[in-house]
């Protein structure tokens, strides 16, 4: 804004003083308005150091909190993780017993099999060996004579 220097005609007294005056008139003006401009830059310098101030202590703020979540992220994640390893150790205990468990009653409802099996195939042994006893005996068996009837009538018609 500053103007190139100015020049002065040259009176008999010194310089024009009314061309002197107009100039120290614009330079007053000049740094008047200046002094207002940097009044208002100096006011928006405030204004920007306050807003500034507010955003690194929110940004602080942010960056605190975001840094305890993250803490009590991780936390959380280590207390889950531990947790289902206790579940699964949990779990797998549980089924190995349970799978004990079912071999022993596996073994205990085998070898009542194999009891009940040598059993029946001994009551089969003595099923047969009767049933052939029986055979023989109904082989052998023989039936009386029938008397014939005719002697039966004949005694019916006496009693008549």
């Amino acid at each position: 804004m500053s103007s190139p220097r100015p020049t002065f005609r040259v009176l008999k007294n010194g310089y024009d003083r009314f061309a002197v005056d107009d100039a120290i008139e614009k330079y007053a003006a000049e740094v008047e308005d200046l002094q207002n401009k940097l009044k208002v830059y100096e006011e928006q310098i405030a204004r920007m150091s306050e807003q500034m101030n507010a955003l690194q202590t929110q940004y602080q703020n942010m960056a605190n909190s975001l840094d305890a979540e993250k803490a009590a992220a991780e936390n959380i994640a280590r207390l889950s993780l531990r947790e289902a390893n206790e579940i699964i150790g949990t779990a797998q205990r549980n089924a190995d017993l349970i799978v004990r468990q079912a071999l022993i009653t596996a073994r205990e409802i085998l070898s009542e099999l194999s009891r009940l099996y040598t059993d029946a195939n001994i009551i089969r042994e003595s099923t047969r060996a009767k049933l052939e006893g029986l055979i023989k005996e109904l082989d052998e068996f023989r039936l009386p004579k029938m008397p014939e009837m005719e002697w039966l009538k004949k005694a019916e018609e006496k009693m008549r």
